[in-house]
């Protein structure tokens, strides 16, 4: 019987990252790594993958990917190998109007493969506020707004701060979230968002005109999630950017 595939699938290791400050920011990650394998192997695939793994780990990013995965193939004689990384990542925000500092959690991913044409994926899912336009038109007072997620994934050519990704996401919904607000800045945040009412198709439609004009992108696409504060189902737009091709500047 020929096996197709071997590798380690929810592995939690403690992984270092660099951030854009300068620092190393320390989390634990969930880690999928395969091996696509077209023969029988002369090492067992834990023997090679958990001691390159450990090697790696104390600084990850997606420059190291395709040097971890080589490894991983050329040591398992392997057809291909393939890393997915997810992780949460913290930032320290300040509330818009107190000034009142709290980490907010952001859930990552790295996503990579040992083929020459494929460049790895990054994976940023970040929450915001959206305001519904068509509520703020036919309310005399009020609208109703909920949180949504985001999820955008890039393949980028070159180096990309995490920051720089979740950043451009915060800054196309409605409003941004916090983990900690003071009454000022609950009073900002409603208002803020209030003033800016958008479907999920405009959150979507913006993060994807922003991310379509950063350098060194191949791909994207761009996924949003409105949990309906006053419907039981959530509402959803997607984008890929394969599908932009027409559409002008």
């Amino acid at each position: 019987m020929t096996l197709q595939t071997v590798g380690i699938h929810n592995l939690t290791r403690p992984i270092s990252i660099k951030t854009k400050r300068g620092t190393i920011q320390q989390t634990v990650a969930t880690i999928d790594l395969d091996a696509l394998l077209p023969h029988e192997r002369s090492q067992s695939c834990i023997e090679v993958m958990m001691p390159l793994l450990a090697e790696y780990a104390e600084d990850i990013h997606v420059g190291v990917l395709p040097d971890l995965l080589l490894t991983v193939r050329e040591q398992l004689q392997a057809k291909e190998a393939q890393l997915a990384m997810t992780f949460p990542y913290f930032i320290n925000k300040t509330a818009p109007v107190s000034a009142t500092s709290s980490l907010m959690e952001y859930q990552c991913t790295l996503r990579g493969t040992s083929t020459k044409r494929s460049s790895p994926l990054i994976r940023v899912s970040v929450p915001v506020t959206t305001l519904c336009p068509c509520s703020k038109e036919i309310s005399k007072a009020g609208a109703h707004n909920q949180r949504a997620e985001v999820t955008l994934t890039v393949q980028p050519t070159g180096f990309l701060w995490l920051e720089d990704l979740i950043q451009l996401v915060e800054e196309s919904g409605s409003c941004q979230l916090y983990s900690l607000l003071k009454r000022p800045d609950e009073k900002y945040v409603t208002e803020m968002a209030y003033d800016n009412p958008m479907f999920v198709e405009d959150v979507a439609r913006m993060v994807a005109l922003k991310t379509r004009h950063l350098p060194g992108i191949e791909w994207f696409s761009v996924g949003v999630e409105s949990f309906e504060s006053i419907h039981k189902h959530s509402a959803y737009a997607y984008i890929d950017s394969n599908d932009l091709n027409d559409i002008s500047n």
